[in-house]
């Protein structure tokens, strides 16, 4: 077993009805979940590698794949909808030379839907790593993910 999946899944031994928590801590050490992550989960669990997949795939907040070392998240609430978030979205795309759930592949960015922010009054709203950017025009959104390049 790799040494660093070891030390992740150390506080669960003996826990069967951990899968969830032990996919979000592998997530959070390796930023997503390979394969071989969850072949090791379920030989740890004692469950099939099926049954793993199958719970991580049922909730959106895990990945299989390696993310960008910038994550750039498009909010889709009504407010921002409403205020022309769909055109923000295919600058993007277009920008970047992907669709939202993937990762650029130099994996410099990935680009991400989030159904609200909570900032409806500065909307549209675009978040990049940590930072929002509000009141976003579709060259706003390239100006701001150009700063990271």
């Amino acid at each position: 077993m790799n040494e660093e999946l070891a030390e992740v899944l150390a506080p669960y031994r003996g826990r069967r009805g951990s899968l969830i928590p032990i996919l979000q801590a592998v997530q959070a050490k390796l930023g997503y979940l390979p394969e071989e992550a969850v072949a090791e989960i379920a030989q740890f669990l004692a469950i099939s590698k099926s049954e793993v997949f199958g719970v991580a795939t049922f909730y959106s907040q895990f990945r299989f794949t390696k993310p960008g070392r910038h994550t750039v998240k498009v909010c889709l609430g009504t407010s921002c909808y409403v205020r022309g978030v769909s055109q923000i979205m295919s600058a993007l795309e277009q920008t970047l030379g992907i669709e939202a759930g993937q990762t650029t592949p130099d994996l410099k960015f990935n680009l991400e839907r989030v159904a609200c922010f909570g900032c409806c009054a500065l909307s549209p709203i675009i978040v990049v790593d940590d930072t929002v950017c509000s009141r976003v025009t579709p060259e706003k959104a390239k100006q701001a993910i150009s700063s990271y390049e």
